[in-house]
């Protein structure tokens, strides 16, 4: 989506009072408010962002190689339709102008204040608001929308030595451009999605890359291709035919979670293409052995790749399959008790979904955190609401990623929800909304019932999706549209509607 309009300044200053705040403007931010003002209460929300840009995840990881692996088609917003995307799976420079553009033509960029971080907010009973603290001063809200993102705050593990280290040290997702890696002895922490996409892209000009592998990923074809010039056309002249392309990809996506979440025993037929890579790009059989999962596939993300498994192949490639036990001044030592000099240590390990920093800074109704709500185990109705937190709606919440379709799809049903919510409130005249602590139970006992069965609970890998109890706090179970159902309409009959100044339900 080329940047054809003129951009709309954003807010310069913080307002002392707005109905709705949005913290956050990525994708889920963006979905949120884009909700609100295109029904025409543009006036009724402020987006505050952290950044001095829109575009969330992917505005900060700019790694090489950085790209989507769910076809873009699906992975944008379908308010914003963009005729230009390149290619099947796009990068993430394009994604990041995309965000941008859909910004400024949404009124979205218009209603952000940027460079302004959430320091805390806590929920006043008695005028029945939030009152936020940010970076640049105080606001009220009578609705909190917090977007900051599940995949935000990179985790960096706690190894042994790491403070000792002379060299250079840094997180893909705090990518540092200003070290130059040609010539270098390169330690790579981690082989998950976001090192299959860099590794390969900077393995040319290291003198040797060490990769360190906990767990070997089960690794697919990713089908990307080049959309030629008639076919952009044809998406900018008839915009109906971009809307069926979307709807044929929706449709092939939904068929995976037949397998992931029902007919389970049809997954080793599709680890049949996954073997097949591995066996024809990897000729080395002790390699292979390394690089087998122990898992049933499904269990943990599934890579799309066509180069990692090359590159590991290679003779200035050392795959270390025992994991990185500690770290010297001068180099790494891996569980196999062999150390390695290195001049650099990336680590690809990932985010921390199951303990989102955010929920640390929002207070309830009994002063708590939500995090010391959860307790290290994320529970939201529908994902989005939680009881003791009036008017606090996730984006992104509890049990909503995804293993087999686009979480765009998904943000844009809890945008619905949230506007809903607010047509009610103003409807029945309610200062806030809060959902009832039975009902949340409720929600969370039957995706955790749905989840049972799935590959994610009972493929026998060790992921992201299990959170310190033990339970699966990020995985929706089922078919989208299911959510997007359940979703489309607001169920009050799950709320307490609260006056200012009362704990009390509205007559």
């Amino acid at each position: 989506m080329s940047n054809r309009n003129v951009a709309s300044p954003a807010l310069t200053e913080l307002p002392s009072h707005t109905r709705v705040l949005v913290v956050g403007a990525g994708f889920g931010g963006m979905a949120a408010a884009g909700s609100l003002i295109r029904d025409g209460r543009a006036g009724d929300v402020v987006i505050v962002e952290r950044a001095a840009e829109v575009g969330g995840t992917w505005r900060d990881n700019t790694y090489p190689g950085c790209a989507c692996d769910v076809p873009t088609s699906l992975y944008s917003l379908s308010f914003a339709p963009s005729p230009d995307w390149s290619h099947t799976f796009a990068e993430q420079p394009e994604l990041f102008e995309y965000l941008k553009d859909v910004a400024t033509r949404s009124g979205i960029r218009a209603r952000t204040l940027f460079d302004c971080e959430l320091l805390g907010a806590h929920w006043d009973s008695t005028s029945a608001c939030w009152r936020v603290r940010t970076s640049r001063g105080e606001i009220t809200a009578q609705v909190l929308v917090a977007a900051s993102g599940a995949l935000s705050t990179p985790n960096l593990p706690d190894i042994e030595g790491l403070d000792s280290f002379e060299g250079t040290v840094f997180h893909s997702a705090a990518w540092n451009h200003d070290h130059d890696l040609t010539g270098e002895r390169i330690a790579v922490v981690g082989t998950g999605a976001s090192a299959v996409q860099f590794v390969p892209q900077i393995v040319d000009r290291a003198q040797r890359v060490t990769v360190f592998q906990r767990t070997a990923s089960w690794v697919i074809p990713r089908r990307n291709r080049t959309l030629g010039t008639v076919e952009k056309a044809l998406y900018r002249r008839i915009p109906l035919t971009q809307k069926v392309v979307r709807g044929l990809v929706y449709g092939m996506r939904e068929a995976y979670v037949v397998v992931f979440a029902y007919l389970t025993w049809l997954l080793p037929a599709v680890a049949l293409v996954s073997k097949a890579q591995l066996r024809a790009q990897v000729p080395d059989s002790r390699l292979r052995r390394k690089l087998k999962p122990s898992f049933t596939i499904g269990c943990k993300r599934m890579l799309l790749s066509n180069e990692w498994l090359p590159t590991l192949a290679r003779d200035d490639v050392d795959l270390v399959a025992s994991g990185l036990e500690r770290v010297t001044r001068t180099g790494v030592v891996g569980s196999d008790g062999v150390e390695r000099a290195v001049d650099t240590i990336i680590f690809g390990t990932g985010f921390t979904p199951t303990e989102p920093p955010v929920a640390r800074l929002l207070h309830g109704v009994d002063g708590r955190t939500l995090a010391e709500h959860w307790d290290g185990s994320p529970s939201a109705h529908r994902g989005v609401t939680v009881s003791g937190f009036p008017n606090l709606f996730l984006m992104y919440g509890p049990n909503t990623n995804l293993g087999h379709s686009s979480i765009v799809y998904m943000l844009e049903s809890q945008a619905t929800y949230i506007r809903e919510a607010l047509a009610y409130m103003t409807a029945r005249r309610a200062a806030a909304l809060d959902v009832d602590a039975a009902a949340q139970r409720r929600y969370a006992s039957r995706v955790g019932g749905a989840l049972a069965t799935t590959v994610w609970n009972s493929g026998g890998c060790s992921s992201w999706y299990m959170d310190e109890r033990g339970r699966n706090s990020v995985m929706w179970p089922t078919f989208t549209w299911r959510y997007r159902a359940l979703l489309s309409n607001f169920d009050a009959e799950n709320y307490r509607a609260i006056e200012p100044g009362a704990e009390e339900e509205v007559a």
